[in-house]
């Protein structure tokens, strides 16, 4: 069981972050929230989002897990304006979440989560970061966007002795490179790294992530990226971690 009520902007905030990689996911519900893991089809980028009671008008629940259609929850909340109340109220037993926005009352069927993709236990391993970067969203967009104009991938890095985080994109005839030192940076601990990822899957985190915020980077040398920022005033966290795309020589 489940009921909370929500406004629009948090759940549909929450909802973006999610279908930027997945159209189907778990959804725990339990004491501390509503927390989200999901893995893309192609095994390359992981989400895992928390959505605390805070975030709610009100929250409660006795605990459950069910499955969801991402972009048909999507279509639904989505919907609302974005100053309005959204209610939820979930029956585990037959898989149904009743949703209310103002006179709108919408039965969505939910999925067994036995069908769902789970995420792999990450719970024993461990990646060796070697830096770290706190920066705005824009700079983020920024990098992603440019990079995007000329290549498929983008190599994202730290260059500990100019002390400045770098994003660089080779393409067939044009070429884009974007350094911002240290002194620019909301946080900055620097350790050389580097690694190649693929575009697509930074732009689809970045059209969906906020703009008024700060994000935290954890990069190392041809490892995944780990990408960290909060939401809801900092009732909603949210953690992806995206493959590097090929190993640099």
């Amino acid at each position: 069981m489940f009921e909370g009520v929500v406004s629009a902007n948090v759940m549909q905030t929450t909802v973006s972050l999610v279908e930027a990689l997945v159209d189907e996911c778990h959804l725990y519900f339990d004491d501390d929230g509503i927390r989200i893991p999901a893995m893309d089809p192609a095994t390359v980028a992981a989400i895992d989002l928390i959505l605390k009671p805070d975030a709610f008008e009100s929250y409660e629940t006795d605990g459950a897990h069910v499955g969801v259609n991402v972009p048909r929850f999507s279509d639904i909340v989505g919907m609302a304006e974005r100053d309005q109340l959204i209610s939820l109220t979930l029956d585990a037993e037959t898989r149904k979440l009743v949703i209310r926005i103002g006179e709108l009352t919408y039965t969505l069927a939910l999925l067994d989560p036995e069908t769902v993709r789970s995420p792999p236990d990450r719970s024993n391993v461990e990646f060796e970061f070697t830096g770290e970067v706190v920066t705005d969203a824009e700079t983020i967009s920024r990098a992603v966007t440019a990079a995007d104009m000329v290549s498929s991938h983008v190599t994202l890095g730290i260059d500990a002795e100019e002390e400045l985080f770098y994003a660089e994109a080779d393409g067939d005839t044009d070429d884009v490179s974007l350094a911002v030192p240290a002194d620019d940076l909301a946080g900055f601990t620097p350790g050389d790294a580097h690694a190649l990822f693929s575009i697509d899957y930074l732009t689809a985190i970045d059209r969906a992530m906020p703009r008024d915020l700060d994000v935290e980077l954890e990069l190392g040398v041809d490892i995944p990226l780990a990408m960290h920022h909060s939401f809801a005033e900092g009732a909603g966290v949210v953690d992806y971690l995206v493959s590097p795309r090929i190993a640099r020589s």
